[in-house]
């Protein structure tokens, strides 16, 4: 989709309205905007509620469709079980229209991984993985079958520019939780336990070392910069985060941008990264089939915006010439929530 891009905005730009708004044509005064390409995400989607979200997502034409975790709600030691729940959400109508259409990556959260906040020691991990890798039709001879985690990566190509999507698995190698004694705070802080797990790292590193994309788009099913809250986070393992965003800078991979969900809320993250010239933004979007409505606030000192607590899918709009990318909350209707533009390095 080759876009036509008229933008009199400020370096970055927060809406929030109750109007919906086409496709390709949406309508800023007498501006008509188009984008190159398009990623839509989500995440918290339980297979058997009603899922409103799938036909404005279709409307909206993307180019990629990337899950973010809590793709069905499972939490099960019984793997038929588990099987079975994969075959609703893949039965699904209108998943099934997006699924023909486009691509589809994603990871996984801890409601499909089989128990809430799990982590290594998940006694059904492998089990769970082989039927994950079923759900995204992932052929018998890939060599996600073989090695442990669902990470992985793929580089996409548009009109001679390229964005390398990298999944995360936050969850096979993860450290175990400890609960925390401190009000509001539902577990400690771990400065010695891991995230993603020594091979995971080593093969990140690969990626990132050696990406030529001119956008790196990482999807971690749970927020790396919102760390105040509580729950699941990067930031109960701090030196997870420190050697993420070290990796970010000494790597010198272009144009980095994080996907994550897990919250039943969307937000918007960024934070500013010395030697950079635009800022590390980190895009929330949960849930798809339900939300935080009784949501009354919480810390979030990178947040720029507003919490939404509604059903919302991310999409993010990349306009190459510019190398601009708007990203938007988008809900029921395709009711546009918030956007935010961010303008990236020159390729």
């Amino acid at each position: 989709m080759k876009v036509i891009l008229s933008l009199f905005l400020s370096f970055f730009l927060f809406i929030s309205c109750g109007s919906n708004s086409k496709v390709t044509q949406k309508e800023t005064g007498n501006t008509a905007e188009t984008y190159d390409y398009k990623i839509a995400f989500g995440s918290c989607n339980r297979q058997e509620k009603a899922q409103p979200l799938w036909s404005a997502i279709i409307g909206e034409k993307p180019d990629l469709f990337l899950w973010g975790g809590d793709n069905i709600y499972a939490d099960t030691e019984d793997m038929a079980q588990l099987e079975a729940d994969y075959q609703i959400q893949k039965n699904h109508p209108d998943y099934k229209k997006l699924w023909k259409t486009i691509p589809v990556l994603g990871t996984w959260d801890d409601h499909d991984y089989g128990e809430n906040d799990a982590g290594k020691d998940w006694e059904y991990k492998d089990e769970s993985q082989q039927l994950f890798l079923d759900f995204f039709d992932v052929p018998e001879n890939d060599p996600r079958r073989e090695r442990e985690g669902v990470y992985y990566a793929e580089e996409f190509e548009e009109a001679g520019n390229s964005i390398n999507v990298i999944v995360l698995d936050t969850r096979y190698f993860r450290s175990n939780l400890e609960p925390s004694e401190k009000p509001g705070q539902r577990y400690k802080i771990n400065s010695k336990g891991t995230i993603l797990g020594a091979e995971q790292w080593k093969w990140l590193e690969n990626e990132l070392n050696n990406s030529t994309a001119d956008y790196n788009v990482i999807l971690s099913s749970i927020q790396v910069l919102s760390a105040e809250h509580g729950f699941e986070t990067w930031g109960n393992f701090p030196s997870e985060v420190e050697k993420l965003e070290k990796l970010f800078k000494t790597s010198e991979a272009k144009n980095v941008i994080i996907l994550s969900g897990d919250r039943h809320i969307s937000e918007f993250s960024e934070k500013k990264i010395e030697g950079w010239d635009y800022p590390l933004v980190d895009f929330t979007s949960s849930g798809m089939t339900h939300a935080y409505s009784d949501f009354s606030g919480e810390p979030n000192q990178y947040r720029v915006g507003e919490v939404v607590s509604d059903l919302s899918f991310g999409l993010l709009k990349f306009d190459f010439d510019s190398g601009q990318v708007k990203m938007e909350m988008r809900g029921v209707g395709n009711k546009l929530q918030q956007e935010y533009l961010v303008q990236y390095r020159d390729k």
